[in-house]
């Protein structure tokens, strides 16, 4: 199996007899930046997803402060990287989320596959769609007809070409119809990744892999063709065989089913504040294709950590910087700072949940970067740390990270005119290290 280097978890390693918190500061004071480590290993690649962070960073704090056998947990799962990094290292894996995307693609990225029978499957699947859109395209085009309701009609027609939204109904048809679990959660990932992709998408939306979708009249590729190439790159030199199943749920960070002191190790990456990276704004794409609606997905994007809505929002005191950030962006904008206010007061409820079901003298890793809204610097680092104190947490250390900048950068926002787009960006995310103490 390929497994990146590590040279600074190396030196680590001659510190074994470390106590736990002198380890988890050492852990952030090292070198966190891994570029040009490989990142494509196991299944990792399998489907793009905005601002994920290198396997390479979960790994570190798995191997170096858990044992096999112990639980690994992510309440923000998104892409699933915390989840196979903790399966790689023979750990307990469990993750949640409220994102059905996200829910859909862990659930295929965690489950071992048979490559051969994917291959020939999907080889089938290909015939079959193929000679259907040659021979019975009218079956189709009901099927289309009955799929959607009015308001996602319309969203699948203005942003998929009427030959794509056919070959794509022809692909989904077949995996609907497929009676393996399994094959039916990784094909149904393949076609959600080429729609939702960095280039070739079969879509209208350009930009849809940074959530930034805009409509491009241009030459679609056909969803057959794209949807070959996938499985082809997914099952090439596949090598993922964990000794144990994961454990995906739906539910919110900020209310888990989860017992108290039933985890030895958190961590995630949570959502940007103020919806700086709108995650349902691309996850729609695949989304509709899948029997969700658009307004019933609009309804959900305003529950997330991090929207802008305010209805029916608890906002709670908050200590005192962040609350002071929060004060500074409303004296500049009401809106966006009662919107910020919501982020803090739902990330305190999240972290307080992250204390409740941690083990006493576990850590909790939180990844996080800052953004700019109105030209003010929200500080999520420093404020989510402080409200990690607030929570009942120790802070051991806060780390920093540089982005490599051809990557995972934060998207500039928010009529930010100070300096041009790119360096208006924030070029560095925040790696918090927090510990349950053993009282």
């Amino acid at each position: 199996m390929i497994q990146p280097s590590f040279s600074f978890a190396q030196d680590i390693e001659v510190k074994k007899n470390l106590p736990y918190e002198q380890k988890l500061k050492a852990l952030l004071q090292g070198k966190l930046d891994f570029h040009g480590e490989n990142s494509v290993y196991a299944t990792h690649s399998w489907h793009a997803f905005p601002a994920k962070f290198p396997p390479q960073l979960p790994r570190l704090f798995i191997r170096e402060l858990t044992k096999p056998g112990e639980v690994i947990f992510d309440p923000m799962m998104g892409s699933c990287t915390t989840l196979i990094e903790a399966l790689l290292l023979g750990r307990k894996a469990w993750g949640c989320d409220i994102d059905p995307l996200a829910l859909r693609l862990g659930a295929a990225k965690v489950r071992p596959i048979n490559v051969q029978l994917a291959n020939t499957t999907g080889k089938r699947i290909l015939s079959r769609a193929q000679k259907t859109l040659e021979r019975n395209s009218k079956i189709l085009e009901k099927e289309l007809g009955r799929r959607f309701d009015d308001d996602t009609r319309k969203f699948v027609d203005y942003w998929f070409a009427t030959r794509t939204q056919l070959e794509l109904m022809a692909l989904l048809r077949e995996i609907e119809g497929l009676d393996d679990s399994t094959l039916v959660d990784f094909f149904t990932l393949i076609f959600s990744a080429i729609i939702i992709t960095k280039s070739g998408g079969v879509s209208l939306a350009r930009d849809l892999a940074h959530t930034r979708p805009h409509k491009v009249e241009k030459k679609t590729n056909s969803a057959l063709t794209e949807f070959y190439k996938r499985m082809q790159r997914n099952l090439q030199n596949y090598d993922f065989h964990p000794s144990s199943k994961a454990r995906i749920f739906e539910a919110d960070a900020r209310n888990l089913p989860l017992a108290d002191r039933c985890v030895d190790l958190i961590v995630t990456s949570p959502p940007y504040a103020n919806n700086a990276i709108d995650y349902m704004r691309a996850h729609k794409f695949s989304l509709v294709w899948l029997g969700q609606r658009v307004h019933k997905l609009s309804e959900l994007r305003r529950s997330y950590i991090g929207a802008d809505s305010m209805a029916g929002i608890q906002l709670l005191p908050l200590p005192k910087h962040s609350g002071g950030i929060v004060q500074k962006l409303s004296h500049v904008d009401k809106r966006k700072g009662l919107a910020l206010h919501r982020y803090y007061s739902e990330m305190k409820q999240a972290i307080s949940e992250m204390y409740r079901v941690l083990r006493p003298g576990c850590a909790a890793v939180l990844v996080v970067a800052s953004s700019r809204i109105k030209g003010i610097d929200v500080e999520a680092g420093k404020c989510l740390s402080e409200i990690g104190k607030d929570s009942g947490f120790d802070l051991v250390h806060m780390g920093i990270r540089k982005l490599d900048r051809d990557k995972r950068m934060m998207p500039a926002r928010w009529n930010n005119n100070n300096g041009n787009g790119i360096e208006s960006r924030m070029h560095e995310e925040f790696v918090i290290g927090f510990q349950k103490s053993e009282r």
